[in-house]
């Protein structure tokens, strides 16, 4: 079933084309992933799909019946509380309930035919929408993404918490279709693989943007390549689109090749001007142009090369003693001790808010611990990647302007000198890029001019703070291959587990109030333990429960004698009893004598149950001591 379809779609920015003319459709069951260098126009064709962007040209038509909901990379919400968005909503499911709350509110006032066939049909609708537990759903996931304080106005949510707000509001509208722009960004590890597995076992349709590769790989069926305005589809995860892409570019560097090498013989003859034009040589002279077309189709690769000349450094690097940090009951830190050494590369993971970011701004004298020392080496030259770093790049600036701002030229790690204007050549921003101002750049291409000038500063010492967001996959794996052979110390905080294992062997926890488990290994290797550990726990626990389940069936079994106080109750009940059924039988007269006597029949029916359910309990205990007399 076809959900939607974008037809002959066009995008155009007035500087640049982003795409003319695309065709794109989502079938029931696509979970597929729009992948695309930044500047590209991947979120502009996404906001246009989901019908928050007008195109140029073309047509979106979504299916009548199909619901859908879009996550934008940056939410915006309007001013109040969170409860007040969430009773203001516009989503179907909250129309549902405020419809069936107001034909609820009709019919209390004026019940007749009109109003309860309107109450039948908004209780239909609720059934059909499954919204009469939508307010615990709600809750419940809100305090998932760890967000309890319905009360908070959303002006003081910072852009995590409104991400995760976004993500929680998106997916209770419970879509056939959820289009999703960088998803995982501003959310923790923990968060990201919760959302990765509730997604994979969702029967939504999906169309997303994101840079997350092993995310990519878990949720989506299709990867669909935007280049040069064109789209490519691939079946299967993001892995099998790489194997497939590069057999499809290794292909087509074949056949160009043998273009190339036929043009060189053609051209010969070509030069010698046939004069005798016949059929053939016509034919000759047309196939000539087509090979020469072919032989140039190949496109020169733009490829990001990151290389900086690193100052040396020496054997005293960077020491934390009893380091400790807390804002009020909030423990950031306590007692930390840690002594780097040469060529360490650390990754830090661990919940929003418990101190990843705070530590690093230690680290940077950004902030002020509560107590203990950090010891800086002579000759550490710190290269800071922020999360607030971007501010540096100021609106009305020309990009070569923000280049020459760090240096004029650039040594590189072989030797070479090369100028501001060239070394953005390298990072993917040509001439004719180089004098936009940094507000026409997209998130992404910020993103690589600031990184651009943290490593202009030939740092030995990388600090990175979630430096994958919003980074296209195409400066990611440059950017890792680049720290794979950087020969300082890394120490970084990232929520993206595959660039976390390709750079990182050494991690730090933060598991929150201050405690901080120091693992040696990679991410993976650190969830594989703790999975194992969680299945040990729970075998353990299981273990117990069962051992003192025997333990008491065996106490049972092996008790077989009455204690004295068990045998006095024993020969007590039976006189209890046999009373008992004496009562039962004169009260069980007595209704016979008297049929018509209301009085009578009234006490003497309630004492008669209350005999009946003396016998039944004390006939079972009878029955369990008589087994232990035997």
């Amino acid at each position: 079933m076809n959900y939607l379809n974008g037809e002959n779609l066009s995008k155009d920015l007035g500087e640049r084309i982003l795409f003319e003319n695309l065709d794109l459709s989502i079938n029931k069951g696509d979970k597929i992933a729009l992948v695309a260098n930044n500047g590209t126009g991947k979120s502009s064709l996404l906001k246009i799909l989901a019908q928050v962007e007008e195109p140029d040209n073309g047509i979106v038509r979504l299916r009548k019946g199909i619901r859908s909901a879009y996550l934008p990379q940056e939410p915006t919400f309007d001013e109040g509380t969170i409860q007040e968005l969430i009773d203001h909503s516009s989503s179907h499911i909250m129309a549902t309930i405020r419809a069936y709350e107001a034909s609820l509110e009709a019919q209390t006032a004026d019940y007749n035919t009109e109003t309860q066939r309107a109450f039948e049909q908004a209780s239909l609708a609720m059934d059909q929408a499954d919204a009469w537990d939508f307010e615990r759903k709600l809750k419940e996931l809100l305090t998932r993404f760890t967000i309890t304080n319905y009360d908070q106005p959303i002006s003081s949510l910072s852009g995590g918490q409104k991400k995760r707000l976004a993500i929680s509001l998106a997916i209770l509208q419970n879509p056939d279709l959820l289009m999703l722009d960088e998803p995982t960004n501003h959310l923790d590890l923990d968060m990201i693989e919760w959302l990765e597995k509730y997604l994979s076992n969702s029967n939504m349709s999906i169309l997303m943007v994101s840079h997350d590769r092993y995310f990519l790989d878990s949720v989506c069926n299709q990867i669909i390549e935007m280049t040069d305005g064109r789209l490519q589809n691939y079946s299967g995860n993001y892995a099998y689109f790489l194997e497939k892409k590069a057999e499809m570019e290794a292909a087509q560097a074949a056949e160009i090749g043998k273009a190339q090498q036929l043009m060189k013989t053609e051209l010969e003859w070509m030069r010698r001007s046939p004069k005798a034009r016949t059929t053939k040589s016509k034919s000759r002279i047309s196939s000539f142009y087509d090979t020469e077309a072919k032989a140039k189709s190949g496109k020169k690769t733009q490829d990001l090369e990151l290389s900086v000349k690193m100052s040396r450094i020496g054997g005293k690097i960077l020491e934390i003693k009893k380091l400790y940090k807390a804002y009020d009951d909030n423990v950031m830190l306590k007692g930390f001790d840690y002594t780097f050494k040469k060529g360490e590369r650390i990754g830090i993971v661990g919940k929003n808010g418990c101190g990843k970011s705070t530590f690093l701004n230690m680290i940077m004298d950004l902030e002020e611990a509560d107590s203990g020392k950090i010891n800086r080496g002579d000759t550490v030259v710190f290269g800071y990647y922020s999360q607030e770093g971007m501010k540096n790049l100021k609106p009305g600036k020309r990009v070569i302007d923000v280049m020459k701002d760090v240096a004029e030229v650039i040594t590189l790690a072989n030797g070479a000198k090369v100028t501001a204007s060239q070394m953005l050549n390298l990072f993917l921003f040509p001439p004719q890029m180089q004098n936009q101002r940094v507000e026409k750049l997209s998130g992404g291409e910020k993103r690589r001019l600031y990184l651009l000038t943290v490593l202009m500063k030939n740092p030995n010492f990388l600090i990175l703070d979630e430096p994958t967001n919003d980074l296209d996959i195409l400066t990611l794996n440059k950017l890792e291959s680049f720290l794979a052979d950087f020969g300082g110390c890394i120490l970084l905080v990232s929520h993206d587990r595959y660039f976390l294992d390709r750079i990182v062997e050494h991690i730090f926890v933060f598991e929150g109030q201050g405690s901080i488990c120091d693992y040696n290994g990679s991410y993976t290797e650190y969830r594989i333990e703790q999975e194992i550990q969680a299945k040990q726990e729970k075998k353990a626990a299981k273990k117990e429960a069962a051992d003192a389940s025997i333990a008491k069936a065996e106490k049972e079994v092996t008790k077989t004698k009455m204690s004295f106080k068990e045998k006095y109750e024993f020969e007590s009940l039976e006189k209890e009893i046999e009373n008992l059924e004496l009562e039962k039988a004169n009260l069980e007269a007595e209704l016979a004598d008297n049929p018509t006597d209301f009085d009578i029949i009234s006490k003497a029916t309630e004492r008669l149950g209350v005999v009946i359910a003396e016998l039944s309990e004390k006939g079972d205990r009878w029955l369990e001591l008589s087994e232990l007399e035997g």
